[in-house]
């Protein structure tokens, strides 16, 4: 068995086994995890969940291993989605053993779960995924515009209503950055609460934001359904123009 074709492929037969194996691991490292935060636990599942953590980790640490060993480019592979996941994964649990306290960041691997479409070798749930890719590049430029225009919204609401509310509530809107908080739950329409304007000024100023805040929400969710329009177009097209091709093509073999 080639061990380059297990680790780095799924339409093989053991490629699509160690997908699933990982895969299993993942899940289980999530219950794992998901179980140790239950309060008063008896000693025998502190010790058996502590156990079950250190061998995933261990098994994790092996297969990261292996990706890099056998990956084509490892650089590649070592600063791509996944890799920096896994690095991040990793060195923060390991990190944890020796600067206690640091937030550990294994959770991040359940993100491997979407190479479930993957390891099944679904042909639509691959498309699917492609289109998605393909949404997200055609939306690249109206996205990186609208989330600068964004930022500039951040700034311009946080500035607002720390010149409305400041000397009103000094303990919550003390400075334009204690200020950012109110307008990041506000321009995203959430409203926590914690913090809200007292005077009329502050209350018309978030009537205003409060309608940004609209478009904030509804502008994404537009500009990934116009981009998925435009993948399934251009799939389509190529379906006809291959279509079209091979009907030619099948012409010119029945003419000669």
């Amino acid at each position: 068995m080639n061990l380059h074709d297990m680790v780095q492929r799924s339409d093989t037969v053991p490629g699509r086994r160690f997908d699933r194996f990982v895969l299993l691991l993942i899940i289980a490292s999530a219950i794992s995890m998901s179980l140790s935060t239950v309060p008063d636990l008896s000693p025998t599942w502190q010790v058996a969940l502590a156990a079950a953590r250190y061998l995933i980790v261990a098994l994790f640490t092996i297969e990261y291993g292996l990706r890099i060993v056998t990956a084509d480019r490892r650089w590649r592979y070592i600063f791509s989605f996944y890799g920096i996941i896994d690095l991040v994964a990793l060195s923060t649990f390991y990190a944890n053993l020796v600067w206690t306290g640091m937030m550990d960041l294994r959770a991040l691997r359940v993100l491997h779960l979407l190479r479930l479409f993957r390891a099944f070798g679904s042909v639509r749930y691959t498309t699917a995924t492609a289109r998605i890719g393909s949404a997200l590049r055609y939306a690249r430029d109206e996205a990186t515009v609208f989330l600068f225009a964004t930022l500039v919204l951040l700034y311009i609401a946080a500035m607002g209503i720390h010149h409305f509310e400041s000397q009103a509530q000094p303990d919550k809107f003390h400075s334009v950055f204690d200020s950012l908080w109110w307008a990041v739950v506000t321009l995203t329409t959430v409203g926590y609460g914690d913090a809200y304007p007292i005077t009329v000024g502050g209350r018309i100023w978030t009537f205003v934001v409060l309608f940004l805040g609209l478009g904030v929400v509804a502008v994404p969710a537009g500009l990934m359904a116009t981009g998925l329009s435009r993948a399934i177009e251009e799939e389509r097209a190529e379906a006809r123009r291959i279509e079209e091709a091979t009907q030619r093509e099948r012409e010119r073999r029945e003419e000669g």
